[in-house]
């Protein structure tokens, strides 16, 4: 009996990182970009708090962009909250400890960014 029992639990475990390998989700994260192609298309590079998929926005970031008149059943790409802009870049500059993100519509004060994508700030 215990050696069915160690037997079991034995193949149990051995299947255990089988299986955490099969399980994985894969990501929608959208590709970074170089900082340097931002500045020429969009304007300056920005960090934000955070930032959501325009598919999956919460209902309070919905709540917040109803406020600012945008219409939240048309945006795409990612949605960056409070933002500030990033000056320097390179040489030991300006640095983002959040998400650095390039955005196509910067025109709320930093507490939304719309249209962004990510940027890899050492590019």
């Amino acid at each position: 009996m215990f050696a069915r029992t160690s037997a079991m639990v034995a193949c149990s475990v051995l299947a255990l990182p089988i299986l955490a390998a099969a399980s994985a989700v894969p990501r929608n994260t959208p590709p970074t970009i170089p900082a340097s192609s931002c500045a020429a298309t969009t304007g300056s590079v920005q960090c934000c708090n955070s930032t959501q998929d325009s598919s999956q926005l919460t209902s309070t970031l919905i709540g917040l962009l109803t406020t600012l008149g945008v219409s939240a059943s048309g945006l795409t790409a990612l949605v960056g909250v409070t933002c500030a802009p990033i000056t320097v870049i390179g040489v030991g500059g300006d640095s983002c400890n959040s998400q650095a993100v390039c955005c196509t519509n910067n025109n709320f004060n930093g507490v939304v960014a719309l249209g962004c994508t990510p940027v890899n700030l050492s590019l």
